[in-house]
């Protein structure tokens, strides 16, 4: 079997997928993109493994089930954040997510801003 043909389809679906990555928007579009260069690396694993004769008998094909169920992984944790991101933003773009908390006006500095966390006035038993 000729490599080559493996090998540049792996690296054609890689270069889409960071391509993917790069530049959508949208959440969902975003983590299918992560799954498609996952698949790539798995062709490479696979065509490596049938290729090259190691000492680790099917060792590629380990590899490449291990990088399935860590997709499957991905996508199952991906697709819960992306969830709850539109229940509470109304959309899954992922350029209006905020990074950080966003810093309230009339807070001093120091001052612990936790729910709970204020005085509360002391109760008679």
């Amino acid at each position: 079997m000729r490599p080559v043909i493996p090998y540049v389809t792996a690296a054609l679906l890689f270069g889409l997928g960071v391509y993917g990555v790069l530049r959508r928007r949208n959440a969902v579009l975003v983590l299918m993109a992560v799954e498609l260069m996952l698949n790539a690396v798995n062709l490479i694993l696979v065509t490596a493994d049938t290729t090259v004769r190691a000492q680790l008998p099917h060792g590629g094909q380990v590899f490449a089930l291990f990088v399935i169920v860590l997709a499957a992984a991905e996508i199952g944790v991906g697709l819960a954040i992306v969830l709850q991101l539109y229940r509470l933003r109304a959309t899954v773009a992922v350029d209006e997510v905020p990074l950080a908390e966003p810093v309230t006006v009339g807070t001093t500095a120091g001052a612990d801003t936790r729910p709970g966390s204020a005085e509360r006035p002391e109760v008679e038993r």
